[in-house]
């Protein structure tokens, strides 16, 4: 019996979840499914552990924090992901949301500055079989170029102005996704699209994000 109740609270939980995600405005089918597979529980650990399926930013290593599952699905379904494009994600964090996007894109690409959470992430990707994503130490305000150009780009971290570098990694025809905005006040999240002639800029939200931070972290 007691094997059957837990089922039965998994499966509790998860209805509540994706129907939080509803509520918040995550409609897209291909989004949803996607974090239903992926369990939000593996990234979470210590004493924040049994709150990972609520929606809200919970706190990782490094001081950084792990997005709230409304955040994270609201801007993948932002990002408009293809089955063949090619994603590169900047601030790994706790990995969850290169793994939402791994369901989602050919390939993902994810840098964050700081190498225990690099190493965190790749552990939690190994467990969970996502062979599609390769994470790796660097600045991610200057990308990926040796991988660019890039279909998606997706950034965790607010900058005050979209990074150039990144900007110029984007192919024509794609889409970045980020906060904007100074650190200490509220962010836009600010969705741009390369076209033949430029940028175009479309505001989706208020958010708050961790700064983005040049050079690497110390851990």
């Amino acid at each position: 019996m007691t094997g059957d109740r837990g089922d039965e609270n998994a499966a509790e939980r998860k209805m509540r979840f994706l129907f939080a995600l509803r509520s918040r405005g995550v409609t897209d089918t291909r989004v949803l499914t996607a974090m239903e597979r992926i369990d939000r529980g593996a990234f979470v650990r210590g004493l924040f552990a049994e709150r990972a399926y609520e929606d809200m930013p919970l706190p990782i290593a490094c001081g950084q924090t792990i997005s709230q599952p409304s955040v994270v699905g609201l801007m993948t379904q932002a990002l408009a992901v293809q089955p063949r494009d090619v994603v590169l994600e900047v601030g790994t964090g706790s990995g969850y949301q290169a793994a939402v996007l791994s369901q989602l894109a050919r390939r993902v690409y994810t840098v964050d500055r700081h190498r225990r959470l690099v190493a965190d992430a790749q552990e939690v990707f190994r467990q969970l079989g996502l062979v599609n994503i390769t994470a790796r130490t660097a600045d991610g305000s200057h990308g990926l170029p040796e991988q660019a150009p890039f279909d998606r780009i997706i950034v965790t971290a607010a900058a005050e102005d979209p990074p150039g570098p990144l900007l110029a990694q984007l192919k024509i025809g794609g889409i970045m996704v980020l906060p904007v905005g100074q650190s200490d006040t509220v962010q836009s999240l600010i969705k741009v699209v390369r076209t033949e002639r430029g940028f175009d800029y479309d505001e989706l939200r208020p958010v708050r994000f961790v700064p983005l931070v040049e050079g690497l972290g110390g851990d």
